[in-house]
């Protein structure tokens, strides 16, 4: 009596198969398969163990020249991301699902660019990884294949179409940058702009309120000096009032002024006689 011992590592699982069917699956664990003849003599069961990796895994695709709908050659290379859910699908309804999990995203990138201008291809990748992953993850998922994520890897032109393309790309990069050297100079102009005129509204704002301040002061001068002359004139009147009632004031100013002149010699006094009926003197 003959054993086998077979290992299913946690990264795997196991189909079991008894003389050519299909019996369980294996979960990761330590299994004896036994072999040769029973203690009757009696032939065993064929027994065989395949091992589905489940992990996640990256298939490579290099891309075979394909034409675009504006009829322009080109080759696309793309990177597949996916893992085996179903690892009894994976084995018995494909021969490889590898193989044709490649084939079948091979022809997905061939239906795609040929439905697509080159412009939309140079312009969107994301459309063609994003139809790419569409049109097979649902017919990968019937072989037990489920596909993460599809991405272009890169376009490869023909050598006249590239040299172009180069020319293209470096005219669109000294376009940008001419573009982004005028805005920055559009904005350093209204940078200038704005703080030239808060410059000038700051002055206005200065000259106006010195004008008004001296418009003020000016006003006030004037205020006092017509409260001085209103004073005065009430002064006056009120001397003028005095002077009325009591003419002997009046008189007594007289003298004073008259006493005042006659401290200098050069004040000269000249009377009336004939309006105080006073015969002038005679030599």
């Amino acid at each position: 009596m003959k054993s086998q011992e077979i290992i299913v590592n946690a990264t795997h699982r196991g189909l079991k198969f008894v003389d050519g069917a299909f019996a369980e699956l294996l979960a990761p664990g330590r299994y004896q398969v036994k072999r040769g003849r029973d203690l009757l003599g009696r032939k065993r069961p064929e027994v065989s163990i395949t091992l589905v990796d489940m992990r996640e895994r990256e298939l490579n695709i290099k891309g075979q020249e394909i034409l675009t709908a504006d009829k322009v050659a080109i080759r696309v290379n793309l990177v597949v991301q996916f893992r085996v859910h179903d690892a009894k699908a994976a084995v018995l309804e494909v021969a490889d699902y590898e193989a044709r999990l490649y084939s079948d995203v091979q022809l997905a990138a061939r239906r795609s660019l040929a439905s697509m201008r080159l412009e939309e291809i140079l312009t969107n990748r994301n459309r063609l990884s994003e139809e790419i992953l569409g049109d097979v993850k649902e017919i990968a998922a019937h072989y037990g294949v489920a596909i993460l994520r599809a991405d272009v890897k890169d376009l490869v032109f023909p050598g006249n179409l590239q040299d172009i393309m180069n020319k293209v790309l470096a005219a669109e990069r000294l376009s940008q940058a001419q573009l982004i050297e005028a805005r920055t100079r559009a904005e350093a102009q209204q940078i200038e702009a704005q703080a030239r005129s808060a410059t000038e509204e700051r002055e206005a704002q200065a000259h106006a309120n010195i004008t008004r301040l001296a418009a003020e002061a000016d006003a006030e001068a004037r205020r006092i000096r017509a409260a001085v002359d209103v004073a005065s004139l009430r002064e006056l009147e009120k001397a003028a009032s005095a002077f009325t009632q009591h003419p002997a004031l009046l008189r007594l100013r007289e003298l004073e002024a008259m006493h005042a002149l006659a401290q200098s010699a050069n004040a000269r006094l000249y009377i009336d006689f004939q309006k105080n009926g006073v015969k002038p003197p005679t030599e």
